[in-house]
């Protein structure tokens, strides 16, 4: 152990050295009166953001969202009238392969 010694220390120098350098490097200099602090108040939203009223479903997000589910759509998918905006991973691709069951990854035949 005692050999590793001047070694190890030499190498966790040279990798402070070289993350420091990597930390600092494409950060710019913000001088002391441009600083901007956000999320003072993380409780309210800002007065001029935009408010959404209601959830954009229009005929192309529902086909979007039923792509590669036979018809009639099953009751199980009722969940997509409640839907808002949030995230949901069922109206986006997931994993590609045999883990695709709805063939959103496919590329339609040209016959």
């Amino acid at each position: 152990m005692a050999m590793w010694g001047p070694l190890s220390a030499g190498l966790m120098t040279l990798a402070a050295a070289i993350g420091v350098s990597l930390l600092t490097a494409g950060s710019p200099a913000v001088a002391a009166d441009d600083v901007v602090v956000a999320g003072l108040h993380p409780d309210r939203r800002p007065e001029n953001a935009p408010v959404l009223k209601q959830p954009d479903k229009s005929a192309r997000w529902y086909a979007s969202a039923t792509a590669g589910v036979s018809q009639p759509i099953p009751p199980s998918l009722r969940f997509l009238d409640d839907q808002g905006n949030w995230f949901t991973p069922f109206t986006h691709p997931g994993m590609v392969g045999r883990y695709d069951i709805r063939g959103l990854h496919s590329t339609p035949s040209t016959k």
